[in-house]
């Protein structure tokens, strides 16, 4: 397993190898020992998502509020997406800022991103599957967006599929009437950037 760490502190990217022979292919998705490697601690998995996405689905900005946080470790078992992680820690030197991978059935990358930073995506391909292993479970109360096509922002996302079409962007309801960056810091919706650095600390004991 490879990895390497993204432009914005607290995410990266693994890499895994990938045996083939007549039958097919075999990886290791994921390592506990090369996440804590990376990372610097173990992640504490406490529940696991799939979502199902048809092409030019985007689904974010989602982040949750520290504590608890909730990390991510996401890897494309079908299909392909463009995976989005934003810095949404008020203080931070790159808030704001957002770095892209392509996750997809070929070269089954992952990406981890830390408690504090926001996550989204854009499927390129009907029925585009994305598994997250998480580190903390699902609290509505503590759940919260940003809108992915605030101009603040300004995430690049594609307009042609992986076969070449034109993507038509949709977006769930929630998604389509979260609040731009501007207005979630004026809510105090954003993690603040201290307190998260304080807060990966004591998961590195």
């Amino acid at each position: 397993m490879q990895w390497r760490e993204l432009t914005i502190a607290g995410a990266w990217e693994f890499t895994p190898r990938t045996f083939y022979d007549a039958r097919g292919s075999f990886l290791e998705t994921f390592r506990a020992d090369s996440l804590q490697a990376a990372v610097g601690h173990r992640l504490n998995l406490e529940q696991v998502n799939c979502s199902v996405s048809a092409a030019g689905v985007i689904r974010g900005v989602h982040f949750t509020s520290i504590p608890p946080g909730q990390a991510k470790y996401v890897t494309c078992v079908q299909g392909a997406v463009l995976d989005v992680v934003i810095d949404l820690r008020v203080g931070s030197p790159t808030f704001g800022a957002w770095e892209s991978v392509l996750l997809d059935d070929v070269d089954r990358r992952a990406v981890y991103l830390s408690e504090g930073l926001g996550h989204a995506f854009c499927s390129l391909e009907d029925g585009s599957t994305l598994v997250y292993l998480c580190s903390s479970g699902y609290a509505p109360r503590l759940e919260h967006g940003v809108h992915p096509l605030d101009a603040e922002l300004a995430i690049d996302w594609p307009t042609t599929a992986r076969n070449g079409t034109a993507l038509t962007h949709r977006l769930s309801e929630k998604d389509s009437t979260a609040p731009g960056l501007q207005a979630a810091s004026e809510a105090g919706l954003l993690p603040d950037a201290p307190a998260v650095t304080e807060y990966i600390e004591t998961l590195r004991g």
